[in-house]
């Protein structure tokens, strides 16, 4: 393959020097994805754990011939319960042919893909490996919707929540009827958030809806935790979506596009919103967003996309807010009047999002790095946002119990 230099060119980021933890100087190395694989999100019944893992990670490898992954890192959270399957990271690794290399899986609840991609990215970056391949998985409509429900509830406390009836969806239902009540925020505001998610969708090949709603739709859709509806919700689907991370080293031997993971952050939040000073607050990703934001040199308003963990409505405006990227009780209003669309000031969900596009949540993490990969690699088709050099994605596990942040730049 061809070699090159990947570019040194800054795109309007202010790099800073490495700085390793506790902001000692560090000999860290920059990481690079070089290629990224994708599963069509919706139903899969023909198909299995592996082979949803091995279509996206063949996807992501076919880009790079003469590269071979030293390590494998598969992102996913409920294998063992969705498919009596664990071990996914020696399955993986087996399937394709790779043998004595480190292979495992990670899991952090719904931030599971953006977890592991943060295991491969500090792993590159301390020299420890030059290529590894991160793959996102999940296998959830084998399942029945009380499996799914007892399943998601695993994000939260068995013992304090999960045991008294609390579901996933109800915990989010709190934050999001707390926050109408604060805020004053119209119902339609709200609405804006997926009638956006399904218009982006639209022209998402990969995306699991292809249908345009409007607010009246989400107002009118079933409820299924008060003031949460329908359509205010992510659907449950399978999925997988796979990147390859290289080294400054690598990148100079593989010819696809290349974009630079400026900073990967992980953050953890007080486990029960019941215990936390402010339920509205989004503390893990408050601060997993501060480190990366030192540790990228990037400005938030240099952002040309975000891809949020937008599971419902209300994660969009909170992720949001938590971020500093709109006021408090502002987001809504915000995304109606078009702020966040695909030709506004900073688009976000450009494919869909967790909301359109889907939510194998295992999955959702690395989903959103490869479609920012698309983006930044000028491969986004009808969802190109114009001019993109620089973004993020914000993939969070439980209600922002765990959040992982990446800041991304186009190397080319």
């Amino acid at each position: 393959m061809a070699g090159r230099e990947p570019s040194t060119k800054s795109n309007g980021v202010r790099r800073k020097p490495a700085r390793g933890f506790r902001g000692r100087p560090s000999l860290l190395r920059r990481v690079f994805i070089a290629s990224v694989g994708l599963v069509n999100v919706g139903k899969h019944p023909e198909m299995g754990i592996a082979d949803l893992m091995v279509e996206a990670s063949v996807g992501a490898l076919s880009a790079l011939p003469d590269a071979a992954p030293d390590r494998v890192v598969v992102g996913n959270m409920f294998s063992g319960v969705g498919c009596g399957q664990e071990h996914l990271g020696a399955l993986l690794s087996s399937s394709l042919g790779y043998q004595g290399i480190p292979a495992y899986k990670v899991e952090a609840a719904c931030g599971s893909g953006g977890a592991a991609a943060h295991n491969a990215y500090l792993s590159v970056k301390a020299g420890e490996s030059d290529c590894v391949l991160v793959t996102g998985v999940e296998k959830m409509t084998d399942l029945d919707t009380a499996k799914v429900t007892s399943a998601l509830a695993m994000a939260d406390s068995q013992e304090y929540t999960a045991s008294v009836g609390a579901t996933f969806i109800s915990l989010n239902a709190v934050t999001h009827r707390l926050y109408l009540s604060r805020h004053g925020v119209p119902k339609e505001d709200m609405a804006a958030f997926p009638v956006m998610a399904h218009r982006n969708a639209l022209s998402s090949k990969h995306a699991m809806f292809h249908k345009a709603v409007t607010a009246e739709d989400v107002l009118s859709s079933p409820v299924m935790s008060d003031p949460i509806r329908l359509l205010d919700s992510s659907p449950v689907c399978d999925g997988a979506a796979s990147l390859v991370l290289v080294s400054e080293e690598m990148a100079r031997k593989v010819s696809s596009p290349l974009v630079e993971i400026l900073a990967s952050e992980v953050a953890a939040n007080i486990f029960s919103i019941y215990e936390r000073p402010d339920p509205l607050e989004y503390a893990a990703t408050k601060a997993a967003f501060r480190r990366a934001v030192d540790r990228s040199g990037v400005r938030p308003e240099k952002l040309d996309f975000l891809e949020p963990h937008d599971a419902f409505s209300i994660t969009s405006a909170l992720s949001l807010e938590s971020m500093g990227l709109s006021p408090a009780g502002r987001a809504p209003a915000e995304a109606a009047k078009g702020r966040f669309a695909l030709d506004g000031d900073l688009p976000i969900g450009t494919f869909g999002g967790l909301k359109a596009r889907g939510h194998p949540v295992g999955a959702s993490g690395t989903y959103q790095l490869a479609e920012a990969y698309m983006q930044l690699a000028g491969r986004a088709g009808p969802n190109q946002v114009s001019g993109a050099k620089v973004g993020m994605t914000q993939n969070m596990g439980g209600v922002d119990t765990t959040t992982a942040v990446h800041i991304l730049a186009s190397a080319n």
